[in-house]
């Protein structure tokens, strides 16, 4: 049985516990003469949505491109799950379990929903050397999907460039869950979103989460971030320089290791998350 073959037939994550499903141990990442990360460490919890947080150029692009296998570490270790995760492609990572969703959604735009949702992992039917897509197949198990989610199903034969900014964000993170992944990347997934878009889409973040998967989200909306998530990471310079439980701090602590103005009041982490 392939990939395919098997796709949606468990579509809930099964996060292993007693350990945490990601690590970054000390990792470091240099272009030439500029070190983007230095010595960065960070852990995230299996079932968990995960906040990474910073200003622009503080090194969060440059750390999911490290976890999704877009990159390779200068030195230090990602484990996933326990093991150690030396991805040398983003398609080695997806195929570990991790799914990453850009702020570019990377759809087609000129091919209906239930195509975005296979692509590259289309189902066949007959003989194996005849490659005939099985459309109906792919069409009744996308449906069968997004109708998992409290949300209006945009037409799964239509294409996706009529569909809202709401509605093609949706469908790239029911992309990125629909194949068992393990973790799934969030980069900004609601910039540039109206209010009630923006609450749809949120709704299906915490859906995934009840499903057991753990989530990475990275963004600049604190409200949203606090609103969210159960531990939150902040980078600051290329420096991982603090975190905490949600719960247990305010955004105007977080702010300050933001800003570095934690560190000028003697300040810094409300405690490992």
């Amino acid at each position: 049985m392939t990939v395919a073959d098997s796709a949606f037939s468990d579509m809930s994550a099964k996060p292993v516990t007693g350990q945490p499903i990601l690590q970054v141990a000390g990792v470091s990442m240099s272009f030439g003469a500029v070190t983007a990360l230095a010595d960065v460490s960070m852990r995230m919890a299996p079932g968990e949505i995960t906040g990474l947080v910073g200003d622009n150029g503080a090194g969060k692009s440059t750390l999911v491109k490290l976890i999704a296998g877009v990159l390779q570490p200068s030195s230090g270790t990602i484990l996933f799950d326990g093991k150690p995760a030396a991805f040398t492609s983003p398609a080695a990572a997806r195929n570990a379990g991790i799914e990453t969703v850009y702020q570019d959604l990377a759809l087609a735009p000129n091919m209906p929903v239930w195509a975005n949702i296979f692509t590259g992992r289309e189902l066949t039917r007959g003989p194996r050397f005849l490659h005939v897509l099985d459309r109906k197949a792919m069409i009744e198990r996308t449906r069968a999907f997004l109708s998992r989610y409290d949300m209006n199903v945009p037409p799964i034969e239509g294409a996706v460039e009529g569909l809202s900014g709401g509605q093609r964000q949706i469908i790239a993170i029911a992309r990125a869950a629909a194949w068992g992944s393990r973790l799934i990347i969030m980069d900004e997934p609601t910039a540039a979103l109206g209010v009630a878009e923006t609450r749809a889409v949120e709704a299906v973040i915490r859906s995934l989460r009840a499903e057991g998967h753990s989530i990475l989200i990275i963004s600049h909306n604190l409200d949203q971030v606090f609103r969210l998530t159960d531990a939150i990471w902040v980078l600051r310079r290329g420096h991982m320089v603090g975190s905490a439980r949600t719960q247990a701090t305010t955004p105007n602590r977080i702010v300050a290791m933001i800003t570095g103005a934690a560190e000028a009041v003697g300040g810094g982490s409300d405690g490992r998350a």
